[in-house]
């Protein structure tokens, strides 16, 4: 029977990872006391990933896995509410309402956190647009919002804010029956409530801004009565709109387009109002539908999208252009001699990162007319450089960072900023094709089975089923990529991604035969 290990009274986080480390090298060296360790934890040996070793450290230590370690090193250092915070996120995602009952019981302290909209934040805020029923289930956790409301944790406007902006219809009806949402006309707008809509306008309660924020919600909400009576009222108060409007497209024609395209998401736009936006969608369609003529021309016809005030929306249209892998419309308004380039130094833009991050790192030349290039480990690795990448180790093979950049970490990546650092310069290296790169990172501490992501954890194999880059995937196979890795959002490996995500079959029976493969060739 292994007798189990005495954790200290304070015990060091890096202590534990360095025996994790040192156990993975042990059984590396074919060391027979390492070897014996594992087994007496573990069915297999080889090969033995470090979130392995970790796992068996825990469990020496008496711990069902390195996550309940770790809590318990916290709670013995009085990390008290940071600990919290972490164990409910954790819960929260689960849905574990149980585990959230004992939690708030321990620490009630919790009720009153506000950072990120509190634990409301965290159970209402959804993943993506949860425009129906079935995405608001996955992408939220009504069940766990409720316990927390019943349990008086705070409310805070920006969780409400949230519920109209990503359409949570079923929260928004939680919370309004229990009083909570504000008796202002975007939230009648937004539950549908037609006749109060009409006695906050009529009444003169709203003005301009309230008004044109209110017909943006009807739109978004893709609700068209309720928006082409607001677009009346608006066109009442503001003439000069109304001419636009009805010498342009029309009206029914402009509700229509803004309820099928009038999102502006993640793109720096911010319209005075409804005709602004209505302006700018038109240039970000034409990027989406590849029309560069039609690109060219709205930019052109309406210049003050070229001026100072819209720089952001400006960096945003980049930014939307490299996602898409379109240089020509990167070249075209940089031709246009935007603004922006007059900006010194630039305003910040995750262009680059985004070329990276999703494999379209030959934009890179034009990315750089107005960015230069950050000078750290992981664009010296995604460039492909390895004497550039070399230079950021000692003498000793040891990384030798320095200030660390800010390289905007998926959110609940469980992993030291050091090693965040690692893992995406390794990402970028086998996205973008730089092998030789790759291999010397995982020769020099850079974790194979890192969860980094472009999103939530997942895995590299994860992100590359969405590039067609088989290369990549045989380059982590072959150096033993754990392949049931599961993602944090879907609990999906690799090829559950291939097969449902990117529909494509082909993809999923090769890794799962690649899997199948492994399996066989390690049994005895």
């Amino acid at each position: 029977m292994t007798t189990l290990k005495s954790l200290p009274a304070r015990p060091s986080q890096a202590s534990l990872r360095k025996q994790a480390k040192k156990l993975a090298r042990d059984v590396a060296a074919g060391n027979a006391d390492a070897i014996g360790r594992v087994r007496a934890q573990l069915p297999k040996t080889v090969p033995l990933t470090q979130r392995d070793a970790q796992l068996v450290i825990a469990r020496e230590y008496g711990f069902a896995g390195w996550q309940q370690l770790m809590a318990e090193v916290q709670q013995r250092l009085g990390q008290g509410l940071e600990w919290a915070v972490a164990q409910a996120r954790r819960i929260i995602h689960d849905n574990d309402l149980q585990g959230l009952k004992h939690l708030l019981a321990a620490h009630p302290g919790l009720l009153s956190w506000r950072e990120e909209g509190g634990l409301l934040g965290i159970a209402t805020s959804s993943f993506g647009d949860s425009g129906d029923p079935e995405r608001e289930k996955r992408f939220t956790r009504a069940d766990c919002a409720a316990l927390l409301l019943e349990a008086g944790a705070v409310v805070l406007p920006a969780v409400c804010d949230a519920l109209v902006e990503s359409r949570a219809r079923g929260l928004l009806r939680m919370f309004e029956s229990r009083g909570l949402l504000p008796d202002t006309l975007k939230f009648r707008v937004a539950l549908g409530d037609s006749e109060a809509v009409r006695t906050l306008v009529e009444n003169g309660h709203e003005d301009l801004p309230a008004l044109q924020d209110a017909f943006r919600c009807a739109c978004r909400f893709g609700d068209e009565p309720g928006a082409s009576w607001l677009l009346d009222r608006l066109i009442e108060r503001d003439a000069g709109f109304g001419r636009q409007v009805d010498g342009g497209p029309g009206r029914l024609p402009f509700i229509r387009y803004l309820i099928e395209h009038g999102w502006l998401d993640f793109i720096g736009a911010r319209p005075a109002g409804p005709w602004q936006a209505f302006v700018m969608q038109r240039v970000v369609t034409a990027i989406h539908d590849r029309d560069l003529a039609a690109f060219v021309q709205a930019l052109r016809q309406d210049s003050w999208l070229l001026g100072d005030s819209c720089v952001d929306f400006q960096v945003g249209l980049i930014e939307r252009a490299t996602l898409h892998g379109q240089a020509a419309f990167i070249e075209a308004l940089i031709d246009l001699n935007p603004a922006l380039l007059q900006r010194h130094p630039p305003p910040p833009s995750q262009a680059i990162e985004f070329a990276f991050t999703y494999a379209k790192a030959d934009l890179l030349p034009l990315l750089t007319r107005v960015w230069p290039l950050p000078e750290d480990l992981p664009h010296a690795a995604g460039s492909g450089d390895l004497a550039r990448v070399r230079k950021w180790f000692d003498a000793a093979g040891k990384a030798a960072l320095g200030d660390l950049p800010d390289i905007r970490p998926n959110s609940r990546w469980d992993a030291s900023p050091e090693q965040q650092v690692l893992d995406t310069a390794l990402a970028w290296a086998v996205l973008n094709r730089h092998f030789d790169v790759a291999d010397f990172l995982l020769a020099h501490g850079a974790d194979i089975n890192t969860r980094w992501s472009s999103h939530e954890p997942a895995s590299i194999l994860h992100e590359l089923t969405f590039h067609d880059n088989q290369e990549g995937m045989r380059f982590l196979i072959d150096r033993g990529i754990d392949m049931t890795i599961k993602d944090y959002r879907w609990g999906s490996t690799a090829a559950g991604w291939a097969r449902y995500a990117a529909n494509n079959e082909k993809m999923a029976r090769w890794l799962e035969e690649a899997e199948q493969r492994r399996v066989t060739d390690s049994s005895p």
